[in-house]
């Protein structure tokens, strides 16, 4: 637990990029109908991930690193945002279900680095 299980890319042209890395990485991409938003999940030969429709401006080049973000699995995403509040984090986006997965939710470090949480439970809805 605690470590890096999952990756997120964020795209302005979700199906440009889903055929990008299609091709470059023959990575398998499955639209997920039930989310809120445009999103697909990414199937790897290593860690998997999703491609999300970007809900935000993408920061001019010359304001920093726009990157992929990274979630962590942890045994209690209450407990573990707890301790992320109670140690200068900030909620970037709340807890929400991805129905029969997870509880996810995003949260910002004291620099305002974005990283996501989730809790694995196929009841989740």
């Amino acid at each position: 637990m605690n470590a890096i299980n999952y990756f997120e890319i964020q795209s302005s042209d979700p199906q440009r990029d889903v055929a990008f890395y299609t091709t470059v990485f023959n990575w398998k991409f499955i639209k997920q109908e039930f989310m809120p938003i445009e999103y697909y999940r990414i199937e790897t030969d290593g860690v998997n991930g999703g491609l999300l429709k970007r809900p935000v401006k993408t920061p001019p080049a010359e304001y920093g690193t726009n990157a992929y973000t990274c979630s962590m699995e942890v045994l209690s995403f209450d407990a573990t945002a707890e301790k992320i509040l109670a140690n200068g984090g900030k909620v970037a986006m709340p807890k929400f279900a991805v129905p029969g997965r997870c509880w996810q939710g995003y949260f910002m470090d004291p620099d305002n680095n974005v990283f996501g949480l989730f809790q694995v439970d196929l009841n989740a809805k």
